[in-house]
């Protein structure tokens, strides 16, 4: 005989068991990025609508038109001789991982994989060019040792995955590490591995994070002759500006966040803090071009669809969105009409961090996450900065200043070159 309340109670728990096995909880965070080291410092510069965007000291910018960026520097950088981009995303994905785990009250080994979004792994001038003064000295036998020791030393450093695998060794993660280059996409994949590993069961935990450090003069030159940085050198803390009239490129930065990640029973089994919830993600490919996105946004409209129906949820249900909004007039006019394609004639507030720290590439996906879930843990939406001209034409609340909101579930938007879109759907704990 069926139970009072006939199917409908027979279902609840199955219902309910569903329910806790898409959606995975967020048990710590940790980020870098321009504006301090520490999750709670860059909230609290972030609310405050700080910029950390300055001129770069690192290496000579004379004669590039584009002289500013969002640095993270260490103690170890020397004007000309900084420390390369493998060893400053080895530096910032290991303090961002340490400080999630911390809070997470974790510590190593950790008993999941690592998901972590990297540059594209390429060997710089320098340390091409690091066995060359030895060429003074007459014992060729001794050049050619040094010469290749040097070259072995280069390829270990920047061998692809290599970071993963240093950091991989130093928190005691299980199995292969997967890193992911998926152009500025890359945090949002390794958010996306993440999830879906802990909800096929492959394991209870996961660390997902991305580590960027690109910022090194190739790099700046590529994107510069590709027309896409900003050049308004003075003063630097306008230079980032999405959703403007006067917008006139991103600024590169470095960055980096992590996420620790479990399925929900494990949270609750250790009694964990639950800080926010990652409840579902969206991806989808723009064959386009290999920089620009389709005219009709249909890729860009097509991952945050997916997202918000892979939580589970309507688009009624999103309050806020953390954008892309890079700061080029192509991508906030493509994000913009997303945005109204999703939502309708009235989106909810979209506000861009890259305003106030820059673009950090591979790490903008987990650094904006992490913004999410804070945001949702106060119950305030963080602003875009530089807002003295807004685009009309976009028709978008970009949230000018910080502000109280109340709001329950979250969209963070990655959208990269090579038309790799990602977007990731966030709750409130």
């Amino acid at each position: 005989m069926a139970p009072a309340g006939g199917l409908a109670t027979i279902n609840r728990p199955i219902r309910e068991a569903a329910r806790m096995s898409r959606r995975v909880a967020v048990t710590g965070i940790g980020m870098i990025t321009a504006l301090a080291a520490g999750r709670e410092a860059n909230w609290a510069a972030m609310r405050a609508g700080r910029s950390g965007i300055r001129a770069i000291t690192r290496f000579d910018t004379e004669g590039m038109r584009t002289r500013i960026a969002g640095c993270v520097d260490f103690a170890e950088d020397a004007p000309g001789r900084p420390l390369s981009v493998a060893a400053r995303c080895e530096r910032m994905g290991e303090a961002v991982i340490a400080e999630a785990l911390a809070q997470a009250g974790l510590e190593a080994p950790f008993a999941g994989p690592l998901c972590i979004g990297l540059p594209p792994v390429e060997t710089e001038w320098p340390a091409r060019l690091a066995p060359l003064p030895r060429a003074a000295t007459r014992d060729y036998r001794g050049l050619i040792a040094a010469a290749e020791g040097a070259e072995r030393a280069t390829y270990e450093e920047f061998l692809f995955g290599g970071t993963a695998q240093r950091l991989a060794r130093r928190f005691g993660t299980r199995g292969a590490p997967q890193a992911v280059t998926t152009a500025c996409a890359s945090g949002g994949s390794a958010i996306q591995l993440a999830l879906e590993a802990i909800r096929r069961g492959e394991c209870d935990r996961a660390i997902a994070a991305g580590s960027e450090a690109s910022l090194q003069p190739e790099t700046l030159i590529r994107f510069s002759l590709l027309q896409a940085l900003s050049t308004r050198n003075d003063p630097p803390e306008a230079a980032s500006r999405p959703f403007t009239l006067s917008r006139d490129g991103f600024v590169m930065a470095d960055g980096a966040a992590a996420l620790i990640l479990e399925s929900e029973a494990a949270a609750r089994a250790r009694g964990a803090a639950i800080l926010g919830w990652v409840l579902g993600a969206g991806e989808r490919a723009d064959t386009f071009h290999r920089t620009r996105s389709s005219p009709d946004g249909a890729a860009i409209t097509g991952a945050m669809t997916r997202a918000i129906a892979d939580a589970g949820l309507t688009p009624a249900d999103i309050g806020y969105v953390n954008a892309h909004g890079t700061s080029t007039p192509e991508n906030d006019k493509m994000e913009a009409l997303a945005m109204h394609g999703v939502f309708g004639e009235a989106p909810p507030p979209i506000s861009s961090t890259k305003s106030m720290i820059g673009h950090t590439l591979s790490a903008a996906g987990a650094i904006e996450a992490a913004v999410c879930l804070l945001a949702l843990r106060d119950q305030v939406l963080p602003p875009t900065i530089n807002q003295d001209d807004v685009d009309p034409e976009l028709g978008l609340d970009t949230v000018p200043r910080a502000r109280p909101h109340a709001f329950r579930a979250a969209l963070s938007n990655s959208f990269g070159f090579g038309g790799q879109n990602v977007c990731v759907a966030l709750g409130a704990a």
